[in-house]
């Protein structure tokens, strides 16, 4: 059985990877890696859906035991990717996808660095806080804030594999899908294929 492929997806709030991976994961033959973390759930998260909610203890625990592909501090909370479910599903031959921020998609990278990363972003900076104001979910300064974090993660969207510019979603999520696909192609054993389409 061939192994599966890691892909990567990072990109700034408001780029529209959300409603593109909500698409993408459609596919049955896909698994979205779910971060763990330790702060408290929230009314109407589900615990293995939203996040793998773990006591602070058993996080530390992880970590010491190597538990983790990446894992970062925030707001007196830790955050994290848990090795042992992406490493059964990528030998077991499934296509695994990860959300994360560019720090710890550079983490990713050092574990992991056959993984394939891609980096989705907004048309303009203009274009994205238009979306971030459209949300009518923040304030002003939280808008400017959220797009000055923007323009510094799309500065490291050089170092991924590929870029995709979310103008239009239909356009985008074929792209992904496209990618996907020619990626997963790429990684078949053609040696054994070639074996197989002989014996016949």
């Amino acid at each position: 059985m061939k192994k599966g492929r890691l892909f990567v997806v990072s990109g700034p709030s408001g780029c529209g990877k959300g409603t593109i991976l909500q698409e993408i994961l459609q596919d049955p033959d896909l698994y979205f890696s779910v971060s763990a973390t330790t702060r408290q759930m929230r009314p109407g998260e589900v615990d293995g859906v939203n996040y793998r909610f773990l006591s602070n203890e058993k996080f530390e625990e992880l970590i010491a035991e190597d538990g983790f592909l990446e894992y970062a501090g925030y707001c007196d909370h830790y955050y994290g990717t848990l090795r042992q479910p992406v490493e059964e599903h990528l030998q077991a031959g499934q296509n695994v996808i990860l959300e994360i921020e560019v720090v710890g998609a550079k983490k990713i990278r050092e574990k992991c660095p056959d993984a394939i990363f891609l980096f989705i972003m907004p048309p303009s900076l203009s274009e994205l806080e238009r979306r971030l104001r459209k949300r009518g979910t923040e304030t002003e300064e939280v808008v400017q804030q959220r797009v000055s974090q923007a323009a510094r993660e799309i500065q490291c969207a050089d170092s991924y594999d590929y870029v995709v510019v979310n103008a239009e979603l239909e356009q985008a999520v074929a792209e992904v899908h496209a990618i996907l696909h020619s990626e997963t192609c790429k990684n078949q054993n053609k040696k054994e294929i070639i074996r197989e389409v002989l014996k016949k």
